[in-house]
């Protein structure tokens, strides 16, 4: 029996986001998918880079070692990354998911970091093969919270696995082997995140092929609200010498989805049209033809190929695709709803904006917190979002790394209350961490100068600083910080940032409290 692959792929960047971070890639050998993150256009280009380090892995079938080829090409990706931004310092921060699938023509090579997934549909039973690397799902494994809230959680999206976020990454790698009639699914959380698992497997289960499938789960995702870039790759494991009859329908044409279609011109020289991606890369230039049978574009996607790309070759999918046809006629009624619209919109807008100003989130303002209110969107020239409280004494640099990814990507409240108590939260931990981090490099001086005053443990002078990066409270001075008032929730970090004058912070045994805020201190970098 001899095994081969049907595949496609699509990618949309949803309805929200201004760009699309995610990169797909589906090939005769190889299936990848990477979410792109940081902000400054590093999304996109982190997603495309791995996914082009990635595609020479199609170019060969790969050896009895299928695992060690997937994480040395893992490696060499994550390397690259963390030479880009050490080239150009913008990039700081940027990073990516990777899910990809390794086809040898018996099995399977399963390589996995991040929250994207893949899954199986096997006798119509659709499993996840990956497991989330986020701290919910970590909450999940330890038993702290369910599945089902997991679902709905606030920091679902909170990564604990990267690439590009460290020097070292451990990926997920295992073989699968596969069975004629298997159906593989590998999409970003824009899918899974917005599609339940049941209607994922009824729509899998269907007896449509891969590209309509890609073309319906899209679909699905958009009627979602699309909050997220959305790619998707489908496969199905077809018995090239059976009777089955899509078998006929095979087509090894390479598939780019994504950013990294849309970065093709960097493939535009002649002599790199050796490799799969290439060769992809270049099916979507004008002029070039399109894959044979134009299988995996939009329905009439190679009936309308004057004046662009034909986005057909390369599986892209656009907003019309997924828009039903128009029928002509009853014009009256279409004018009766735009007139309706239009009287709304001026009142709709006006209330809009002032409900936006009765939203808060927490974010990052430079290098420190900060609280704001409004929305953390902004509607064309419209800002929709101010600085309430600023709080330059809680800064990024000392919080754990989960948390300083949480403030920069904003955190939502659903008041100014809770807004206040996240705010202390976050200063009570940043406290916590530069103490400790004081503390252990005032121990680390003692050890190397055992004589030297000023070691850890001599009591600050007054007016000097102390261990918390505060001045100690000078006689008379009222302790409060932030503003004048010493209300709300300025009033509120007043006790906690300002020490109570006499020995160093670090002389005191830490309480419970400041032990359990030092533990996720290991975090930091």
């Amino acid at each position: 029996m001899s095994l081969s692959l049907r595949f496609a792929a699509g990618s949309h960047k949803g309805m929200i986001r201004e760009g699309n971070e995610d990169s797909g890639y589906a090939g005769p050998r190889l299936l990848a998918i990477a979410d792109g993150m940081g902000g400054q256009a590093a999304g996109e280009v982190a997603s495309s880079e791995v996914i082009s380090t990635l595609v020479q892995l199609d170019d060969d079938v790969p050896g009895s070692d299928l695992l060690t080829s997937l994480g040395t090409a893992v490696t060499r990706a994550n390397d690259q990354l963390r030479v880009m931004v050490e080239e150009d310092p913008q990039l700081e921060g940027m990073g990516t998911t990777l899910t990809a699938l390794l086809w040898t023509g018996q099995r399977l090579g399963l390589v996995h970091v991040g929250d994207s997934r893949a899954y199986l549909l096997r006798d119509g039973v659709l499993t996840q093969i990956t497991q989330d690397h986020t701290w919910v799902q970590r909450l999940v494994d330890e038993g702290r919270i369910t599945e089902e809230e997991a679902t709905t959680h606030p920091q679902r999206s909170l990564l604990m696995r990267a690439l590009g976020s460290g020097d070292h990454v451990e990926p997920d790698l295992s073989i699968r082997e596969v069975r004629a009639g298997d159906r593989y699914l590998i999409c970003s959380d824009g899918l899974s995140g917005v599609v339940s698992h049941q209607t994922l497997e009824e729509t899998l289960a269907s007896y449509h092929g891969p590209h309509e499938t890609v073309q319906e789960l899209i679909q699905l995702a958009l009627r979602g609200g699309g909050p997220d870039n959305i790619t998707c790759i489908v496969a199905d494991v077809l018995d090239v010498d059976g009777n089955d009859a899509m078998a006929g329908q095979l087509n090894d044409t390479p598939v780019i989805v994504g950013a990294v279609a849309e970065n093709q011109h960097q493939l535009s020289d002649p002599s790199t049209l050796q490799t799969p991606a290439a060769r992809a890369a270049e099916l979507g230039r004008p002029g070039a033809p399109a894959g044979p049978g134009g299988a995996f574009g939009p329905p009439g996607s190679g009936e309308h190929e004057v004046g662009g790309p034909p986005q057909g070759s390369f599986g892209a999918f656009m907003d019309e695709d997924f828009v039903k046809p128009r029928r002509r006629g009853r014009w009256l009624k279409r004018s009766l709803f735009i007139a309706l619209a239009l009287a709304v919109v001026g009142g709709g807008c006006y209330a809009g904006y002032n409900w936006t100003q009765t939203q808060y989130f927490v974010g990052a303002k430079e290098d420190h917190v900060a609280l704001y209110r409004g929305i953390s969107q902004d509607l064309a020239w419209i800002k929709l979002n101010d600085v309430d409280e600023d709080h330059p004494e809680i800064e990024l640099k000392y919080l754990p790394l989960y948390q300083r990814n949480q403030v920069k990507e904003t955190i939502a409240v659903d008041s100014r209350t809770q807004a206040g108590e996240k705010v202390t939260e976050l200063n009570n931990q940043a406290n916590a961490c530069r103490i400790k981090e004081q503390r252990e490099a005032a121990e680390r001086e003692a050890a190397r100068h055992p004589g030297k005053k000023g070691r850890a443990g001599t009591p600050s002078k007054p007016g000097s600083p102390s261990p918390s990066g505060s001045p100690s409270t000078k006689p008379g001075s009222t302790g409060k910080a932030g503003n004048d008032s010493g209300t709300g929730t300025a009033g509120t970090l007043s006790a906690t940032v300002t020490p109570k004058p006499g020995p160093s912070t670090s002389q005191a045994a830490p309480s419970e409290e400041q032990k359990q805020l030092e533990k996720n201190c290991s975090t930091q970098q």
